[in-house]
């Protein structure tokens, strides 16, 4: 057997009792290992028992002259990947091993995947530098591995499934478990219940079978529900006694199910105006609030635009076939000015124009859509300050203190980094700091 194994250009090693073949596998990781259940010192179930527990990624076929449905069920059972009779047919044996060694290559790519998917979900592939996420991280990292109810706000195009929730899932001990993920907003109320719990057969019209919910697929998991504020008053009802009690009953069902779920929501809506409007149930909101997450817009921490342009470009470079070495520096002060009322996805969807119609290796502000290249209106509100009070050096005062306040929070209020940002020296910004009695202690924000 070893002869023929070899003459299909497998590397064969022998062993002749159950001793030998244990010391081989313990100094070698072999990829398939063929075993007779009868040997000389003990029976190949032993070594079967031994190779699943120690070496898992190794594939056992095991032989026997005495092949009943009851050895081979016990055989599969105990974790052997196939079982043959005596005399084996070549054929028969090489087709078992291509198999085995098939599925240890599928394996092995899941693993991958399963690793790289780690990677690209991990906090540390949360693009910016800025306070605000800062201290969010810090947030994440404290809540992450703990049963606790989280609430992420933040604006659309923010990042909160791509980024923060999955975030929370991959930092906790819920990682290897599904994580799964429901866009609430997205459905009706008369589907999204059945989509949550699943239903039984004949629930309601068109239900042929019985299904199961994203409760039950996520049992063990993170269960994301994004624009948790749109859901109905009956819903509403339903998720609080599933974060009470962790049970619900299928609809139109009367068996009661356990589930093991971490839950995370999100929403940009205003809860809190909701309860008072009465819109949205007080003992939820307060069930549901535990930990907040706040994803802060883009226009409150310009100074991640560099970083996150980056990071795309490179990413659409690879996509376009491009060779884009980034944006000059008139461009990159258009997006530093600019609004964003998309938030992050719409940076993203300029880059990627911006790459797309690039003529050069060098992104300029004619790259831009015209609103982002457009010199920001003066506010309704420096008009009516002007109105009130002519004076030029008074009406500029404000702004100028708000700018200062919003370039420290934005870098953690180090003064040095500030003052950089702000194109001035320390001494300087220390000066306007008294001028207009900017403290840490009365002005940074607490998260």
């Amino acid at each position: 057997m070893a002869d023929y194994l070899r003459s299909l250009g497998h590397r064969t090693e022998t062993a002749m009792t159950c001793r030998s073949a244990l010391d081989r596998i313990k100094e070698y990781n072999f990829q398939v290992v063929i075993c007779d259940v009868n040997l000389p010192d003990q029976d190949g179930f032993q070594l079967l028992e031994w190779v699943t527990a120690n070496k898992p990624d190794t594939s056992v076929i095991l032989l026997t002259g005495y092949g009943t449905i009851e050895s081979a069920v016990e055989a599969i059972r105990l974790g052997a990947f196939d079982y043959l009779t005596k005399p084996v047919i070549d054929d028969e044996l090489n087709f078992s091993i291509q198999r085995a060694l098939g599925q240890r290559q599928i394996v092995e790519e899941n693993k991958k995947l399963k690793q790289q998917l780690n990677e690209k979900h991990a906090i540390s592939n949360i693009i910016g530098r800025d306070y605000k996420m800062a201290k969010m991280f810090d947030l994440i990292e404290s809540v992450a591995d703990t049963r606790t109810t989280v609430l992420i706000l933040g604006e659309n195009g923010t990042g909160k499934t791509m980024m923060t929730a999955r975030a929370i899932h991959q930092l906790s001990s819920r990682k290897d478990k599904p994580f799964v993920e429901v866009a609430c907003g997205a459905l009706p109320d008369s589907l999204l219940e059945s989509e949550l719990f699943g239903h039984v057969q004949g629930a309601f019209t068109g239900a042929s079978h019985d299904k199961i919910g994203k409760f039950l697929q996520a049992d063990g998991g993170t269960l994301f529900l994004d624009e948790i504020g749109t859901a109905s008053p009956s819903l509403q009802v339903k998720l609080l006694r599933v974060l009470q009690d962790r049970e619900f009953e299928p609809v139109g069902g009367t068996e009661t199910h356990k589930v093991d779920v971490r839950l995370v929501l999100a929403t940009n809506e205003d809860l809190e105006a909701r309860v008072r409007s009465g819109e949205f149930r007080q003992d939820l909101y307060y069930r549901i609030n535990v930990i907040s997450v706040t994803q802060p817009p883009l226009r409150e921490r310009i100074g991640d635009i560099p970083l996150l342009v980056e990071h795309y470009i490179n990413e659409f470079n690879q996509q376009a076939g491009k060779e884009v070495r980034g944006f000059n520096e008139q461009a990159l002060q258009a997006l530093q000015r600019y609004n964003w009322p998309g938030n992050v996805r719409e940076l993203v969807n300029v880059v990627e124009r911006a790459i797309v119609l690039s003529k050069g290796d060098l992104i300029t502000l004619a790259d831009l859509p015209e609103q982002v290249r457009q010199e920001p209106a003066e506010s309704s509100g420096t008009v009516n300050r002007l109105a009130g009070n002519p004076n030029l050096k008074s009406a500029l005062a404000d702004p100028e203190r708000q700018i200062i306040i919003d370039a420290l929070e934005q870098n953690g209020w180090n003064r040095q980094d500030t003052a950089r940002l702000l194109g001035i020296n320390r001494t300087t910004l220390y000066k306007k700091m008294k001028k207009y009695d900017i403290t840490y202690e009365n002005h940074a924000q607490i998260f």
